[in-house]
Parts: structure tokens; sequence; C-alpha cells
């Protein structure tokens, strides 16, 4: 038998109007920023001029690999393959091209997320054993592709 005074105390619902913001800030979904978002808060960790000469696209990249159209389980060995070659033959810039993704439309309930490789690779390149030969991601100039593709910015061989 409980009484009144024993229930927790739930605080009081604030008073909402349709098309007013909620007031609960951050992302509610479990999907990671884009890389545009988060060099956007981070500094580089490469040199400030070479990173500007970047982003211009005044760089070339030494090598390329075009990953659209794979799936992740196919891209995700290629990628793993090709940035190892690369960084041993001693290129510092190369060049990842996953394309946008389509462009799909899901419901309130059940969103399609776009862009898959989009999204991972610049996950892959942050987890072992790349991220041990990646110095910085960055997207690329929208002379090599723009959004649809990605800089990844060697460290230097030992």
């Amino acid at each position: 038998d409980r009484r009144e005074s024993d229930r927790p105390v739930q605080p009081p619902i604030p008073d909402f109007r349709i098309g007013e913001r909620s007031g609960i800030g951050g992302p509610t979904h479990g999907l990671t920023s884009s890389v545009s978002q988060i060099s956007k808060t981070c500094p580089p960790r490469m040199d400030r001029k070479t990173y500007d000469r970047l982003r211009r696209g005044k760089l070339a990249p030494e090598a390329r690999i075009d990953l659209h159209g794979l799936t992740a389980e196919k891209a995700f060995p290629e990628l793993r393959r090709f940035v190892q070659e690369a960084h041993s033959a001693g290129f510092r810039l190369v060049l990842v091209i996953t394309g946008k993704g389509r462009n799909s439309v899901g419901d309130e309930l059940s969103p399609i997320c776009e862009g898959v490789l989009k999204r991972q690779v610049p996950r892959w390149l942050s987890i072992t054993p790349l991220s041990q030969l990646v110095l910085d991601v960055s997207e690329a100039h929208r002379r090599h592709g723009g959004s649809g593709a990605y800089y990844v910015y060697l460290k230097r061989r030992k």
C-alpha cells in the first residue's frame, strides 16, 4: 500500500506549440558525423600550408581508387589493400572515390541512410590497421570528385 508521498516526483512537461523546437539538442541518431562537419571543428593534423593547398585542389593525388558500386563487404578489403600499398610505395596523398550514394527516400519510421561507403570509408580509415598509416582525411576538391571522394593524406614511411 503505497502513499502519494512515496512516489517519485515527475518534472512537469513544458508547454509546447506545433512548429517550435523541442529544446533537446544533439543528434538523435547513431550515425557518425561527416568528414566535412568534423573538419570544421577539429584542426587538421597535417601542416597548415599543405592543408590549404589540398583544400584548394592544388595538390594532385599520387594514386586513386574508385569504390563506388561496390558493397561495403567488398570495398573494405580493397581500401585496406590500396592504402597499405600506397603507404609502402611512399605516397603521401591518395584519392578514395566513394560516390555520393543513391537518392533514396525513406519514410518517417525507417529512413534510408544514403551513401554507405561515403559514411563508412572515413570510419574505416580511423580504425586499426589503417589508422596507423593515415594522417588526415578530408573531402576532395570539386575537381577531384567533391563530396563523392576523399583525400587521404598518409604518414611518412619509417
